[in-house]
């Protein structure tokens, strides 16, 4: 018995010991929705040039009515495309209407983008702008400033632009606002020499970006391999980013192997985690 109470205040200790070591130990860090923010903000930016693209396309005299349809990967009937001419920097409207209007990439749409550029659509040099009215991405509020500046064919021969955003995007369900600064490059590497055939086109990005939560969480991130955008899937098939949480381990998003999915890697403190990104 004295035994036993001689080492009494032994076993206290060491169970005051290891409970300090437990809360002292990195606990896994499984908070991955900074990941998904910025990898959200990214696809709704980069479709918005698409769809100004295609849109730009479909107003074209140029192009049949059938291969009109044949090429709408993102616009479906309930869109209006109308190409103001009349004024300088002429003005492209898309208008999905006040209700949701399902577009062909399964998103729901409403409110209106509009883009005023300041040459011919292709010409090196031409600048366009982007702002938005009411826009919604399936009821996620888009507001902002796009501006896209055609720098022409690079070293490798490949049309590209330099690509910044400053905007908010308000999500649905209260879910809260992402605030989203970028400056990007995008190259178009694959289906230049088929203009009437977008299905074929792939672009790389690359280029930086901030955001913020409406919280206060800060982050910063940097695409370390190019992110491959394909226009005939909905998700970024493969690229890499770095992405530094303020008060946080860094994170690494890897997009894939170039399969179209909806899944993405995150890499955290040594572990890899599989998520799914924002519809």
């Amino acid at each position: 018995m004295k035994k036993l109470l001689f080492l009494l205040p032994f076993l206290a200790g060491m169970v005051f010991f290891l409970g300090s070591c437990s809360k002292n130990n990195t606990a896994p860090d499984n908070d991955f929705t900074t990941v998904q923010d910025d990898a959200y903000a990214e696809s709704i930016f980069d479709n918005t040039t698409n769809i100004a693209d295609e849109a730009y396309a479909l107003s074209s005299v140029n192009l049949k009515s059938s291969e009109a349809a044949e090429n709408r990967i993102f616009l479906s009937n309930c869109a209006t495309v109308t190409l103001d001419t009349s004024v300088f920097p002429r003005v492209l409207t898309i208008d999905f209407g006040d209700s949701n209007c399902l577009c062909n990439d399964g998103r729901y749409r409403r409110g209106k983008i509009i883009v005023s550029f300041t040459g011919r659509y292709w010409k090196p040099g031409t600048v366009r702008t982007t702002t938005f009215d009411n826009y919604y991405v399936n009821d996620n509020q888009v507001e902002g400033t796009k501006v896209v500046t055609n720098n022409g064919f690079n070293d490798k021969g490949n049309m590209n632009w330099t690509i910044t955003v400053n905007a908010v995007i308000t999500l649905a369900k209260g879910e809260g606002t992402i605030s989203w600064k970028s400056q990007r490059n995008r190259e178009w590497v694959e289906g230049f020499s088929t203009p009437r055939d977008r299905w074929d086109n792939v672009f790389m990005i690359t280029g930086e970006s901030v955001g913020q939560r409406a919280n206060g969480v800060k982050w910063s991130r940097k695409i370390t391999k190019p992110l491959e955008v394909k226009l005939a899937c909905r998700f970024i098939v493969s690229g890499t980013m770095e992405i530094k949480v303020e008060g946080r381990p860094d994170r690494i998003l890897d997009f894939g192997d170039g399969e179209c999915d909806n899944l993405a890697t995150v890499t955290v403190n040594g572990e890899v985690h599989t998520i799914h990104l924002r519809p």
